[in-house]
């Protein structure tokens, strides 16, 4: 997309962290923004702090692992706005432990909202993108655990290696139907968050296992790892914003993982065991 003034953007997530950067960084280009979040107090801070800078926004309370209400989000957007031009698939949530170890209300939270809201996101927002004719941009947030595998880690993976794969997919089918709709998978590494802290929106019909206490020792390990991120939100938003306007498909934001990436590929195509990509 070449253009972004006065086009308009959804972003889920759109509250905090990643998804808050985006949509402060699109703001800055013009675009009417549209914030979907399932915490409400959050989402009603986020919307007036950024009316009381400028940007002309509205705030959607969203629990994007719910199909009615990515529909309703797509409503409310059309009602306010009467189009969309860049959906970015944001919002997710982590948890760890051994896949052995992980309850199925885990793995329905996690892959509820990581893959489920990106499923229900394309679905409903790319045949409004198509019918309008217009340039437009998908943006799905995976992570590097979506190119890579570490131990501890593999629910969360798992809902983001589905994420790039999904991506990869709406890429080529895009590319049969339109050269007007284009979209991008971003994948980063650690970015200080309050992603490690998602449990405070876990619903509590999934209820939380009793940890063990090497699972409570990787909940405290990953949250020291996002906090020491040397990339900002505003970072990768920005990373994002390019992405956007340069039509670039991956959007791998932290250089250095590249090497894992790497490894993981020599593995498969010499038909080796997985390396372990934390080393």
């Amino acid at each position: 997309m070449k253009q972004l003034q006065g086009k308009v953007a959804v972003i889920t997530g759109g509250a905090s962290g990643l998804g808050r950067a985006m949509a402060e960084r699109f703001a800055h280009e013009g675009m009417n923004i549209v914030l979907a979040d399932i915490e409400p107090n959050a989402l009603a801070k986020a919307e007036a702090e950024m009316k009381a800078a400028g940007a002309r926004v509205i705030g959607v309370r969203t629990d994007v692992s719910k199909a009615a209400d990515v529909e309703a989000l797509a409503q409310a957007t059309l009602a306010a706005y009467g189009a969309v031009h860049l959906v970015a698939n944001n919002a997710g949530v982590a948890d760890v432990g051994s896949v052995w170890d992980n309850s199925v209300a885990d793995w329905e939270w996690v892959l509820g909202v990581n893959l489920w809201g990106v499923i229900h996101g394309v679905r409903v927002f790319t045949p409004i993108m198509l019918e309008q004719g217009s340039e437009g941009h998908i943006i799905n947030t995976a992570s590097v655990a979506g190119l890579i595998s570490p131990p501890g880690m593999g629910i969360y993976c798992v809902s983001k290696h589905a994420v790039v794969a999904l991506t990869e997919c709406l890429h080529h089918d895009l590319a049969q139907k339109t050269d007007k709709l284009k979209c991008s998978v971003l994948c980063p590494a650690y970015v200080p968050t309050g992603i490690a802290d998602s449990g405070r929106n876990r619903p509590s019909a999934l209820k939380v296992r009793r940890k063990s206490a090497g699972d409570l020792a990787l909940d405290a390990n990953l949250k020291k790892a996002v906090q020491s991120g040397k990339l900002s939100a505003a970072d990768v938003a920005q990373r994002v914003y390019e992405a956007v306007r340069d039509e670039r498909f991956y959007v791998l934001t932290h250089p250095r993982i590249k090497a894992s990436i790497q490894w993981r590929m020599q593995d498969i195509l010499a038909e080796r065991n997985p390396a372990n990509p934390m080393g």
